[in-house]
Parts: structure tokens; C-alpha cells; sequence
């Protein structure tokens, strides 16, 4: 009678108790997480097994729920993860594309005077007439042909071996060219070239961005030759008046500057009032003006910027650790809540048998 009375006051306790306790979260801290490892095991396993003896199928549901929401989560880090790994991988090939492919950024730099070009011109057979400093395009009446009039041009006559060809000596009449672009000065020569059997009859010249390198080198053969390696050639037919207006171009970029120049060119028949049999004695002009007082100026220009890759990585890899953290606390609750699923379910297997 007594032990009757005693098991029916413990499980009237147990009741009573139940009813006056909220219902247990088993996936929060208050209740299972907060409690210090250096207290026994035993008064966390009452707890709990007083949590899942009052209520085993809502604090079972709480602990799916959680689970299944915390599986999301990870799917959701795990894609954002594989994101910032992509990105981060962006980042630094786009930066090595652009420190291998620098941009050109060109600028033009206005000026009164240009620094006389030279012109160097290989007459051959030809003779030259004429050569004489125009301003504002006027150019004076052509001078006839017998008579030869250099007029005010500054010249240099140099002979070098081709740069291509061993065997072939080249004979230069360089020119000093123009300068002042403002008040467009020119020049003007005039050639003659007599009794060509050729089909068709030129005069090649070629432009060189300073004539006073010419007059100071000690070398001029060894000049020419390079000039002749690093410019274009151009030519002007007999007949015609060409009209070649220069611009200046200066290339700059890892650590070498070179100097071309780009023309404009016009031409304009001749009007030949000679006797036929003058006309054997065919005549050349050439008017050589500078386009515009502007120098273009191209610069390589490296659009990759170190401090913003390294900030972007910086913050991808933050994220990338802010990941992994999480990941890794999220499957530490899981374990643990796994753990006390298995143990809730052999008590009650214990209970029932």
C-alpha cells in the first residue's frame, strides 16, 4: 500500500510539474547550449529527459524544423561560397588581361613652331629647280625649266650604302623643312628630270622628325641608313603638283618613344604650255606644309588597378571564411541535435519495454 502510494505521487509530480513549464525549445541555448562543460552530464540529462518525457513530439518537430532550416542555410552559403570563388577568379584574371593589354590614350599638344623636319629626297637622274619658303599658301609663279634658282632652302647631300642592300649606294638631298605652322609657311620645289625612258617616272622621298640630327651627327651614313630602317617611304609623280601636309605622331609605352609622321596629300595636274619638243624634260612639284599645330601624343595607359583587386579579394575571402564558419557550426548543431534525437529515442524504447 505504501509503494502504491509512493509511484502514484511521483507520477502526479511529474504531471504537475509539466503543466506549469512552457514548452522546451531544444534548438535554442537557454536551455540546452548555455550550460557550462565543467557541470555533470547528469543534471543535462535530467533536463532533457524531462523535456522529452513532458513534450517528445513538439520538441521532436521543433528540432526538424530547425534541421531542415539549417540544411537551407547551408545550401544557400554553399552557393553564395562557389560565388565569391568565381568572382575572386574574375577579379585576377580580368587584372592580368588588363596589365598584359594596355590601353592607348592619345592627347594632343598644340604648339607655335614645329622643330624643322627633314625631307630627305633620292632625285637620281633628276635635277632640282628650286626650292624656296612660302607663307599663307601663296606660292610664286613657277621658275622655267632652263633656268635653276635654289632660293632659301637649307640642304645636306649625303651618300650611304642601302640598309637592305649592300650593293646599292643611295644619293640624298635632304631638306630642312618647315616650321611655323601659324603663319603656314611652306615649301616649294620644283624638279626636272630629263629624257625618262621609264613607263612611269617618281621621285621617293622620306620624313624624319628633326633635320638638326642630321647636321649633328657625326655619322650621317650611319643616320640615314637608320632613318631609312625606321620611316616610310613616300613618292611624287612628274606632272603633277603634290601638296603633302605633315602631322606628327609621338608613340610613347614600356620604356620606348619612336616618332612617325602622317600626311595628307593632294595632287594637281600640270598645265604644260611647252613645245612638244621641250616636254621631254618633264617637271616634278612638291609643296611640303604641316597640317595642323597640334602633336598627337599616344601613351600606353595600364587600366589595372592593384588596390582594387586586392580590396575585391580581401573582401571574397572574408566572405569566403564567414562561410566556412558558419558551415562549420551549422554541422556541429547538427551532430549535436542528432545525438540527442538518438538518445530520446532509446529512452522511450526503454520506457515502452
Amino acid at each position: 500500500m505504501g509503494m502504491l502510494r509512493r509511484d502514484t505521487s511521483q507520477s502526479y509530480q511529474e504531471f504537475s510539474d509539466g503543466e506549469g513549464e512552457e514548452i522546451p525549445d531544444l534548438c535554442q541555448e537557454d536551455g540546452l547550449d548555455k550550460l557550462d562543460p565543467d557541470e555533470s552530464k547528469d543534471g543535462f540529462e535530467e533536463k532533457e529527459d524531462h523535456a522529452v518525457a513532458g513534450y517528445p513530439l513538439i520538441g521532436f518537430d521543433k528540432a526538424c524544423l530547425k534541421n531542415v532550416f539549417s540544411t537551407i542555410l547551408m545550401f544557400i552559403y554553399l552557393m553564395l561560397t562557389t560565388g565569391a570563388v568565381f568572382l575572386a577568379y574574375q577579379t585576377i584574371t580580368d587584372f592580368l588581361e588588363k596589365l598584359n593589354r594596355p590601353v592607348m590614350s592619345v592627347t594632343y599638344k598644340e604648339v607655335d613652331y614645329f622643330e624643322p623636319a627633314g625631307i630627305s629626297l633620292y632625285l637620281g637622274k633628276a635635277q632640282l629647280l628650286s626650292c624656296k619658303h612660302h607663307h599663307h599658301d601663296h606660292i610664286r609663279p613657277l621658275m622655267p625649266p632652263e633656268q635653276q634658282e635654289i632660293g632659301d632652302c637649307v640642304t645636306e647631300e649625303v651618300t650611304y650604302t642601302a640598309p637592305y642592300s649592300n650593293h646599292t649606294t643611295r644619293k640624298a638631298l635632304v631638306v630642312q623643312g618647315p616650321t611655323d605652322v601659324r603663319n603656314r609657311e611652306l615649301i616649294f620645289l620644283q624638279l626636272s628630270q630629263n629624257e625618262t625612258r621609264e613607263d612611269f617616272s617618281a621621285i621617293s622621298y622620306m620624313l624624319f622628325s628633326r633635320f638638326s640630327d642630321l647636321v649633328n651627327s657625326r655619322e650621317k651614313a650611319s643616320f640615314m641608313q637608320d632613318c631609312e630602317m625606321n620611316y616610310s617611304m613616300w613618292t611624287f609623280s612628274g606632272g603633277f603638283r603634290t601638296w603633302v601636309k605633315m602631322s606628327l605622331v609621338k608613340t610613347s609605352g614600356k620604356g620606348v618613344e619612336s616618332v612617325e609622321f602622317r600626311q595628307e596629300s593632294s595632287v594637281v595636274k600640270y598645265n604644260d604650255r611647252r613645245p612638244d619638243p621641250e616636254r621631254t624634260n618633264e617637271l616634278f612639284f612638291v609643296v611640303f606644309q604641316w597640317r595642323d599645330p597640334f602633336i598627337q601624343e599616344v601613351h600606353d595607359v595600364v587600366t589595372a588597378n592593384p588596390w582594387n583587386t586586392i580590396a575585391i579579394l580581401c573582401g571574397v575571402f572574408l566572405a569566403l571564411f564567414k562561410a566556412a564558419d558558419f558551415a562549420k557550426q551549422s554541422v556541429k548543431w547538427m551532430i549535436k541535435i542528432r545525438k540527442r534525437h538518438l538518445k530520446r529515442r532509446e529512452r522511450e524504447l526503454t520506457q515502452i519495454s
